[in-house]
Order: C-alpha cells, then structure tokens, then sequence
C-alpha cells in the first residue's frame, strides 16, 4: 500500500524508469552497459515505491501514553524551552528518519487540534541544533483531559523539500492517525511535560502509531 502523497511520484517515476529502460535496450548495443542501467533504474524504482510505503499500524488508543508520531530514532530526550507555543520548559524527545524510513507522521495522543502552524524556513541537515527553529517546520499542539498538550514539529532536512500537514484547527485527532507527511527525510519533534515518565532512550528505533514515547506519571 502506497501513500496517496506519492501516487504522482511513483507514476512518473515509472514512466521514465519504463522510458528509459525501452531507449537502453533499443540503443545502447554493449550488453554489460545496458544490464548496468537497467539495474540502476529499476533499484531507483524500488526505493521511490518504499518510500512512499503506507503499511497498517495497529494503535491501541490509550490516553495516558504518547506515541511515537513517525518512524526513525530517537535522537534527543533533553529538557529544553519551547518558545513558539508554551513558552516554558518541556521535554523534548526527537525522532530522526531517514530516507528508508516510512514517513507518514501520526498524532501522538488522542484530542482536539488546538493549534496548527506552519513555517516556511532553511533546510538545514535534520540533526543540526538549529533546524528546530530555523526549518521548514509545521507545528501541532494536541489536548485531551488526561495527557493535557502534546506539542509535535515536523522539520524539514537537507532533502526533504516539501512537509505536508493534515492538522486543522479544532480537528478531532485520533491517537495513531495521519496528521501529515514529510517528503525524503527529516525529523520530528515532540515537547511533553516535564513529569512525563519518558519510555524511550537515546538511538532507540520507534516505529510510527505503536512505539510509546511516554506516559503519564500516576
């Protein structure tokens, strides 16, 4: 199952991989060559269908938890002030993707959309200490009656050139459903309160929809 941000992608990539392979096979007369391109399109094929892979994830909603919105590692867990929304300390946890990864991004908690921002910005490489504020960037904040706001930041890297955000105002998110999409790599950003009993550790992989990040002391 393919991801409907890619259906465009994936079509025009197969018709020049198709296009192409056709020219090779009718113009290019050494054998050796012709195999090496054929082979080299078609893995560029392969790579493009993964990364717009959409598979099912199985949420078991839960509002005390935090799940992980994408798939990737966790890059940071630090306390940090979160200055666009809150304007106080959090806790940040970062979950960084690469290309590989799947790159739907999915509401952590259960709520009401309360806030939906986006940024037009750099794109500096996702890792850089800078590329939380300075990026491509869409900000969500989330709120439910028990977690209380969940703040998560989709950030646009080196060669993510385009992030899509389904957020709306006053949506009602479904823990574990599409909030969004980023296009070729980057990382996203969750601020939890500061008594959040964290359930990650530093270079853990998390997978999108069913890893829990955090949950609720009590």
């Amino acid at each position: 199952m393919f991801h409907k941000e890619g259906h465009k992608i994936i079509i025009t990539t197969l018709i020049i991989v198709v296009g192409c392979i056709l020219l090779a096979d009718n113009l290019i007369a050494i054998t050796w060559l012709r195999t090496v391109i054929m082979i080299v399109l078609l893995a560029f094929l392969i790579l493009i269908l993964q990364f717009f892979r959409n598979p099912k994830r199985n949420t078991v909603p839960n509002n005390k938890q935090v799940v992980s919105p994408v798939d990737g590692k966790v890059v940071v867990i630090e306390e940090v002030f979160e200055k666009e929304y809150f304007k106080e300390k959090r806790l940040q946890v970062s979950v960084f993707m690469s290309p590989l990864n799947v790159h739907v991004t999915r509401y952590p908690i259960a709520g009401n959309v309360i806030f939906s921002k986006y940024h037009p910005g750099k794109y500096l490489v996702a890792w850089h200490p800078k590329a939380s504020e300075e990026n491509e960037r869409t900000t969500v904040v989330v709120e439910n009656e028990t977690y209380g706001k969940v703040l998560h930041r989709q950030i646009a890297g080196a060669l993510a050139r385009r992030i899509v955000n389904y957020a709306k105002l006053n949506d009602k998110a479904s823990q574990g459903s599409e909030s969004g999409f980023i296009k070729f790599g980057s990382r996203v950003d969750l601020f939890l309160p500061l008594d959040t009993n964290i359930k990650v550790v530093l270079n853990q992989k998390v997978r999108g929809g069913e890893s829990i990040i955090a949950e609720i002391n009590g």
